[in-house]
């Protein structure tokens, strides 16, 4: 039997979590996208990563900016999922280590003035750290999306956004949010 009062109250939290963000995050969301849009205005890329879902939240983000949030009539973003070339996960995996298949990636396609945005629900995933500390290297600006603890990377990029929830469904809902309109900020950028 489906539970009504569980569907109810599922929604209600997630509604609750997003009214929190609005002042919990509003401020850093509004550093982040100033941050996006000026790169993409100097000819930068914007690159994506994460797992599981945060993975899925990389490719869907990616895909909005090359295509098209809201209008497929714009000029393409560069922007890349950094979790989407299986060939090279698999074999990088396979041969190396998994830890590092974000920053080898950044080694080979990033460049200093590009953005990673580097997406963890618990802050703590180490393969986006330690993509977070290749960007470092390299000159690149990060902007973390995580949950209310933040993990690890609490304070490892240039801003963070910190979903104000330790439920990873909330998490997962307010990054998709807080992503949703950082990538809208930075179309009306190029649209004017």
């Amino acid at each position: 039997m489906i539970d009504r009062q569980m569907i109810i109250n599922q929604i209600r939290e997630s509604a609750d979590v997003k009214n929190t963000m609005i002042v919990a995050s509003v401020e850093d969301i509004e550093k982040a996208a100033e941050m996006m849009v000026a790169a993409v205005q100097n000819g930068n890329k914007i690159l994506w990563c994460g797992n599981g879902g945060s993975a899925a939240d990389a490719q869907h983000m990616a895909a909005e900016l090359m295509g098209g949030l809201r209008s497929h009539d714009r000029p393409a973003i560069q922007s890349i999922a950094l979790t989407t070339d299986t060939s090279f996960i698999t074999a990088w995996s396979n041969d190396t280590d998994y830890e590092s298949i974000f920053s080898r990636q950044i080694e080979g396609l990033g460049s200093a003035g590009d953005i990673l945005m580097a997406i963890s629900t618990s802050g703590n995933s180490r393969n986006v750290v330690k993509a977070v500390e290749s960007c470092k290297e390299k000159g690149i600006t990060v902007i973390v999306l995580t949950g209310k603890t933040g993990g690890v990377l609490k304070d490892m990029g240039d801003v963070t956004i910190s979903i104000p929830s330790d439920d990873t469904q909330r998490i997962q809902e307010g990054h998709l949010l807080a992503e949703h309109i950082l990538c809208e900020m930075v179309e009306k950028s190029v649209t004017g």
